[in-house]
């Protein structure tokens, strides 16, 4: 039984089709109905045809069996679902986390469309909105709403791009025919805002006495520590273990690309690290510093608190940008270019691995060039 409805006089039974009345509210109500009757006719068109082609008998209650496990497996809120619990079973934490929001962000769309929190677009609940369901004209409105909010092209972008991945996974799987939803949004990557601090306002940052206000103290130690192992990302720097400290460098890897680096270990981040008592567990720095609880929740909380003080930071020295812990990054990159390094040493004390012809040549790179380089940036300081 279909949980579409129509009011007797809105339905044809001569032609056994909904009749679209020609005034009223009901007329955009109606459309819906029957471009979703449409589609439910060319998903059981679909499962037919695929049981013909596997030569075996069947029967009516087949193509039904089939139709609910297909309604079920590829609405979209499922299907997501699925895709974030394996990210997270291998380890990609963070990857399931922005497809988490992403949904999150379409899901509240879909509720501000119709003004019901039971409602999505084409009438269908957010449970029951299926993948085939998405096409153009929805992304080209989740598009113009998120513009509508306030949100940056980029991030707008970036959602769109965790759909389409979401939707060619359905394509590959076979269970959706691909209608290219994507072809009018965009999806590409804008040049970012320039995020970088001289290194002359870095020196000042470095120099404040904060002595009294220790949340703005540890804040930005922690913005220095960063811009000193070469615009580490906070979240390395949380899960940096003591035994990655040894015979004077740190080794890790990027919990981003899972690429390993080298960084010598110098008396000036020694400094900083010997201001807090030594940390109870197995991690380096002061930021994960229970066993208990949640780590990631825990480092992230810390984060938001450092970024918050940060903040105050920036009206201390009068920097009228936001200033946040992945300013440390862009700016180291600004010292070293600054201070004429090669753009492969820059990329190699980065991490970057984005271009192949780059990582070619700077696998061959000796890490002590790029110590060398980061001790020139930090002697500015």
């Amino acid at each position: 039984m279909t949980v579409h409805k129509a009011l007797p006089e809105e339905w044809d039974e001569r032609r056994s089709g909904l009749k679209i009345p020609k005034l009223g509210v009901r007329q955009r109500k109606v459309r819906q109905v029957r471009e979703m009757v449409r589609r439910d006719v060319e998903r059981l068109w679909r499962i037919v045809r695929r049981l013909d082609d596997e030569g075996t008998e069947y029967t009516a209650d087949d193509v039904m069996e089939e139709y609910s496990r297909y309604v079920h497996d590829y609405s979209l809120h499922n299907f997501m679902s699925r895709i974030i619990g394996k990210l997270r079973i291998n380890g990609k934490v963070r990857t399931a986390e922005t497809y988490r929001v992403t949904m999150s962000s379409f899901r509240k769309f879909m509720e501000c469309r119709l003004g019901d929190s039971q409602t999505g677009m084409n009438g269908t609940g957010w449970s029951e909105l299926m993948i085939d369901d998405l096409d153009g004209e929805m992304m080209e409105e989740y598009e113009g709403w998120q513009r509508a909010r306030g949100v940056t092209p980029n991030t707008t972008s970036f959602y769109l791009r965790i759909l389409r991945a979401v939707y060619n996974r359905a394509v590959e799987s076979g269970a959706v025919e691909n209608c290219h939803p994507f072809r009018h949004v965009y999806t590409g990557i804008d040049k970012t805002v320039k995020r970088a601090l001289p290194i002359h306002t870095i020196k000042r940052i470095r120099q404040l006495d904060l002595h009294s206000a220790p949340s703005l103290d540890y804040a930005r130690d922690m913005f220095i520590l960063s811009f000193f192992l070469r615009g580490m990302s906070f979240v390395d720097m949380a899960y940096l273990r003591k035994s990655d400290l040894k015979n004077g460098h740190v080794i890790y890897r990027r919990r981003k690309t899972g690429q390993q680096l080298m960084i010598g270990w110098t008396k000036e981040m020694q400094n900083i690290l010997d201001k807090y008592p030594e940390n109870p567990t197995d991690y380096l720095l002061p930021i994960i510093r229970s066993r208990s609880g949640n780590e990631r929740c825990t480092y992230r909380n810390v984060g938001y608190n450092i970024n918050r003080s940060l903040k105050k930071i920036a009206e201390l020295v009068g920097v009228d940008m936001p200033l946040t812990l992945y300013v440390a990054r862009h700016s180291w990159a600004s010292a070293a270019r600054t201070k004429g390094i090669p753009l492969s040493v820059i990329s190699e004390g980065m991490g970057h691995d984005s271009e192949a012809t780059t990582q070619i040549y700077l696998a061959s790179l000796d890490t002590s060039v790029v110590d060398r380089a980061n001790s020139l940036i930090m002697a500015s300081v």
